[in-house]
């Protein structure tokens, strides 16, 4: 079976997952990637700005710290170089208790469709309980997901780096923050992220 009608043919079996509402994909619970599980929800989240304001929030958050970490062929385990920028995401999201993240897991096109959607899933957990030992609140993390092979940078049948990744994405706000409640959601957008604090606590870190 060539590449490219594997591809479709996995993301085809993947919606069909999602469909079934399982665990990790739950369908208009919030925003993710643009596309909601019910016009009700997209036309509120319009009027209110709030699907404006949360892709504003992601392109910043995209803009300021690397969204994504790569990992080694058949792993879930984070190098040096993942945990440092997830040390940087985490600083990030400490910063703006009133969002949600989610983070999708991904891997490249090297075995079965079914594994690789277990190890996108083992990568994307990973990357949560690391950010959690970082001081994010597990509860602002709203889920993982999933791609597996079904989304490559690089479409190749060959062990790829770039492919295996996970993404860490705003999904929407915390309900029930009171920022949230009085729609002063351009605040949050605008606040001031100090990534200067990192840099310091970094400095420290090596004189100890």
């Amino acid at each position: 079976m060539s590449i490219t009608r594997r591809f479709f043919l996995t993301g085809a079996g993947l919606a069909a997952l999602a469909a079934c509402a399982g665990p990790e994909f739950e369908a208009g619970a919030e925003v993710d990637e643009g596309a909601f599980g019910n016009a009700t929800m997209n036309n509120q989240l319009i009027q209110t700005g709030q699907l404006e304001y949360t892709r504003a929030l992601q392109e910043r958050f995209a803009r300021e710290v690397p969204s994504m970490v790569n990992f080694a062929f058949d792993s879930a385990h984070l190098d040096d170089q993942a945990r440092a920028i997830l040390q940087r995401q985490a600083h990030w999201i400490r910063q703006f208790p009133e969002i949600r993240f989610r983070v999708y897991g991904h891997t490249d096109l090297v075995g079965s469709p079914a594994y690789n959607r277990g190890l996108g899933m083992r990568r994307a957990q990973t990357v949560v309980n690391y950010l959690v030992q970082n001081g994010v609140n597990r509860g602002r993390l709203a889920g993982v997901v999933s791609h597996g092979e079904t989304r490559p940078l690089v479409l190749t049948s060959q062990p790829e780096r770039a492919n295996r990744r996970t993404v860490t994405q705003v999904s929407g706000f915390v309900g029930r923050h009171p920022t949230v409640m009085n729609g002063r959601y351009a605040e949050i957008v605008h606040r001031e992220y100090v990534g200067s604090a990192t840099r310091v606590h970094n400095q420290v870190a090596s004189v100890d």
